[in-house]
């Protein structure tokens, strides 16, 4: 089976700066070279996860390097502006993100697993859901108008680790690998953190994953997903 992004127009809500890089990166570039528009929304500011010594500012400074990654993958950056730790799956959060995706027209979301580790992954992942379906209904006003064409599909994102995910299918991103790497490297307030004690080298946690995932697949290397199968959520290919 060969699926190919043509004609959609594919965007990714992740909770903080750094993770689209290291769950989706490659799968957008190749929904772009297949002729696709992208998006990369991020919902928090990454503000609260600090290197030692600390940064000030420590949110600007991560947009300025979200930024510079969304320019290496040529997407569009909308930034929902919440702060880490305060994301939750109420209504007038949905209302911002139903606005995002009404002003981008997603025909597909990729969007955090429930089963992630992180308590903002999964209240996105919460909230990109119930978005993602509130945004076609003119019962949901914001200052643009409800999606004519319906709610865009969903796909679940693999988890950071790979952690209580049985992936439903594979994206081979093995011509995308050198972009995931160069987006990777624009964060280099997160890259600095690799030491601490809670937290990971990311440049090897990230290689890690697309390789097991890879090998799974049979190619070099993949992303893992799986279909939100709720009613008339999915689409037939």
């Amino acid at each position: 089976m060969q699926l190919k992004f043509d004609k959609e127009r594919v965007m990714a809500v992740v909770a903080h700066p750094d993770d689209a890089e290291l769950l989706c990166a490659g799968t957008l570039a190749r929904a772009k070279a297949d002729g696709a528009e992208i998006a990369v929304c991020v919902l928090c500011q990454g503000d609260k996860g600090q290197s030692d010594p600390p940064l000030e500012d420590l949110g600007q400074v991560r947009s300025a390097e979200m930024s510079a990654a969304g320019k290496v993958l040529g997407a569009e950056l909308y930034e929902a502006g919440f702060l880490d730790g305060e994301l939750l799956d109420a209504y007038q959060q949905r209302l911002i993100l139903i606005e995002i995706f009404r002003k981008f027209r997603p025909t597909l979301v990729l969007a955090h697993s429930r089963k992630d580790y992180h308590p903002d992954h999964q209240q996105a992942s919460a909230l990109a859901e119930a978005a993602s379906w509130f945004c076609a209904s003119d019962g949901h006003p914001t200052p643009s108008p409800a999606m004519q064409a319906g709610p865009p599909d969903l796909w679940w994102m693999d988890t950071i680790n790979m952690n209580q995910f049985d992936p439903g299918f594979f994206i081979d991103v093995s011509d995308h690998l050198e972009l995931k790497q160069q987006m990777l490297a624009c964060h280099k307030s997160q890259l600095a953190r690799g030491a601490d004690a809670d937290f990971s080298p990311l440049a090897d946690l990230m290689r890690a994953q697309f390789t097991a995932r890879g090998n799974q697949a049979g190619v070099h290397a993949a992303e893992a997903f799986q279909l939100h199968l709720a009613w008339k959520r999915a689409s037939a290919w």
